[in-house]
């Protein structure tokens, strides 16, 4: 890994605390997720850390919190859906309603990911997130430091011009536990039943949603339009 990307990774992360004070970073327990969790944890950088259990996601994404703990002595805060917002869902839409349509599903997103996020990242004034411009075209678009109107607070992004084959260098090397299911065919992995293997060569995330149009396919964590930057 060129050591400028891992330099310039950690200047934003310092520079992000010194200017917003309170910053948590949203781990998705993805690849990505663990080259930032280990930033954070091996520099003792003062960045909280927490993830949301969606109640769908695979067994081998839930057993990476357990090791990347036991590495680092730090719990990682896990966020949880509402369990009423799930019941109401499940009884109006079915246990894999999402597969019905476009709007069952960012409902069915909302309730179990983006609700519990909100809870979240409550009282702070930035949080962080792994998304790489090459992982889509409305990525390529995102810059380091971004207003989240949502949310009232900052986003800020050190990993946008890492290359993939950078992440993985950067894993290797430090010899971090990661996801199994990543070594299977699952480059982006979410919920069990939304996330699929994908051929080699294919999009980074087209294993996520693939049942619907590329342009649809995210959570509604990440803004579907460039922001303004800061």
């Amino acid at each position: 890994v060129p050591l400028e990307k891992v330099t310039a990774s950690l200047t934003l992360l310092r520079e992000a605390v010194a200017r917003f004070g309170r910053v948590v970073y949203s781990s998705s327990l993805g690849i990505e997720a663990v080259v930032l969790t280990d930033l954070i944890h091996a520099n003792n950088l003062p960045i909280d850390i927490f993830t949301v259990d969606t109640g769908r996601l695979p067994e081998p994404t839930l057993e990476l919190i357990a090791r990347q703990e036991r590495k680092y002595g730090r719990a990682i805060k896990v966020y949880f859906p509402l369990a009423e917002a799930v019941e109401k869902y499940v009884a109006a839409n079915g246990i894999n309603g999402f597969y019905d349509g476009l709007e069952q599903r960012q409902s069915c997103c909302n309730i179990r990911k983006v609700e519990p996020f909100n809870r979240a990242v409550a009282g702070y004034s930035a949080w962080v997130t792994g998304v790489r411009r090459e992982q889509s075209a409305e990525r390529a678009t995102t810059q380091p430091v971004e207003q989240d109107p949502r949310n009232g607070i900052f986003k800020i992004s050190p990993l946008l011009d890492w290359k993939i084959g950078e992440i993985w260098a950067y894993v290797r090397s430090n010899k971090l536990p990661y996801n199994p299911m990543h070594d299977a065919g699952y480059p982006s992995i979410g919920c069990a039943p939304c996330t699929r293997a994908v051929e080699p060569g294919s999009d980074e995330r087209s294993g996520r949603w693939w049942w619907e149009s590329p342009d649809s396919r995210e959570c509604g964590l990440q803004p579907r339009k460039p922001r303004v930057t800061a």
